[in-house]
């Protein structure tokens, strides 16, 4: 027996047998030569019940050096001495579920399969892209609020950005930014809160993490002028065959109505009723119905009647805006970023800017919030109040700026008066 130290493990040269070096220190502590030249630490107990047990601690490499197999030895000498089995944990470790197998029982499960297609898809990609690369490996019963808190983190920073081929033409360009970050957060807390229905959990260590709220976006389409860019831009590429008249069509319908980009780029003729102006959408259609049971309607302004009747196609279930090959919904967001950079509309918009400058006008206009929450498909009176606080700060603004003139008339006067004195 010797002190196991770097250089005795150095020095340690393989026989035609394996052989044992026990630390002469560290009781149990030991070193397994084999003849192959590999070299591993273990360490050997009893057990409560007497039973002698040897769990290795790790091959000797530069990772895992004598010093930092002695400082794990001792850990499990502790853990002995409190009347735990280190080997018997070890095992339990190994057959525990990882947060990784625990997604992915829930793709398979008939909560996620409740959901729109739209939807799983979104959520598959959080969950393959972000919360598996930051999460995967961690046991999840064991996990914990601080590590959903640098999960969080590492997404909002960009650390589980990718470029990725998904398709034969396909790619997905994954970023990170708060956002991201936020969404991927909501995604897990929502699943770990079906782990503990389904009885994988007690507890809910997502809860616990501040991500922050989103608030209002703040690029929207500010003016008659932008807006008028948007359609002219969209005549122009249309009448130059550049653009599909149907996602050309799509694209004003979403500008008109405020409705998300699935719920008109799934449209089907089952779910128009011109006659009454409106857009009536099954809960299994829209963002909100799995959770509410109920179907969203959309009121259709004159203008997005007319686009709708002059689509082609009347059985109930053809898209109003059909692709222009497969068996899906039409692709609206590629060409989008074309037509954004031609239009000269604000960076950063996307489609779903579209909703958001609709609403953000409407508060502006004096709508309150049960209004713009009807209008848009809120379920909670909470999101579309946010534009109401938002359009009080801006008339706010805008009424310091119209009298700001005034001001330094009143300014001026007063500076007059104290001169004359």
């Amino acid at each position: 027996m010797e002190k196991i130290t770097k250089t005795m493990v150095d020095r340690a040269d393989p026989e035609e047998v394996r052989y044992f070096i026990w630390d002469v220190e560290i009781k149990g502590f030991g070193l397994l030569v084999l003849p192959s030249g590999v070299k591993s630490f273990l360490y050997q107990y009893r057990n409560s019940a007497g039973r002698t047990r040897r769990t290795t601690i790790g091959k000797y490499s530069a990772t895992m050096t004598a010093d930092l197999a002695r400082k794990q030895a001792k850990k499990l000498r502790r853990a002995v001495e409190d009347g735990r089995d280190p080997l018997e944990e070890k095992k339990a470790n190994k057959e525990a579920l990882t947060v990784t197998e625990l997604l992915e029982k829930y793709l398979e499960s008939a909560r996620f399969a409740e959901k729109a297609d739209s939807t799983q898809s979104i959520d598959r990609g959080r969950i393959n892209r972000h919360l598996i690369p930051t999460l995967g490996k961690k046991i999840a019963k064991k996990l914990t609020t601080e590590h959903v808190r640098r999960a969080f983190a590492s997404i909002r920073d960009g650390k589980t950005a990718c470029d990725v081929k998904t398709k034969s033409r396909g790619r997905a360009r994954v970023k990170g930014g708060e956002g991201t970050a936020r969404m991927a957060i909501r995604v897990l807390c929502s699943i770990l809160n079906w782990a503990i229905d389904e009885g994988y959990l007690s507890s809910n260590p997502a809860t616990g993490v501040k991500i922050g709220s989103d608030g209002i976006r703040e690029t929207i389409l500010e003016s008659t002028e932008q807006y008028k860019s948007l359609f002219q831009t969209l005549d122009t590429m249309e009448i130059e065959r550049r653009l599909r008249s149907a996602v050309a069509d799509a694209i004003r319908v979403i500008a008109l109505t405020g409705a998300r980009r699935n719920e008109i780029a799934s449209l089907r003729w089952s779910h128009v009723d011109l006659k009454a102006g409106v857009i009536t959408l099954p809960p299994n259609a829209h963002k909100t119905g799995r959770s509410t049971g109920k179907s969203r309607v959309i009121g259709l302004p004159a203008a997005a009647q007319a686009i709708i009747a002059n689509q082609k196609g009347s059985e109930p279930d053809d898209f109003v805006f059909p692709p222009a090959r497969g068996n899906g919904p039409i692709n609206l967001s590629k060409p989008w970023r074309t037509i954004r950079v031609e239009a000269n509309l604000p960076e950063g918009i996307g489609l779903h800017g579209l909703r958001h400058s609709l609403a953000s006008h409407m508060a502006m206009q004096g709508a309150q919030a049960a209004e713009i929450m009807t209008a848009l498909g809120h379920h909670q009176l909470s999101t579309a109040q946010r534009y109401v606080h938002w359009a009080q700060d801006e008339r706010s603004q805008l009424a310091e700026k119209a009298a700001s003139h005034i001001s330094a008339a009143l300014d001026d006067k007063k500076k007059a008066n104290v001169e004359v004195l």
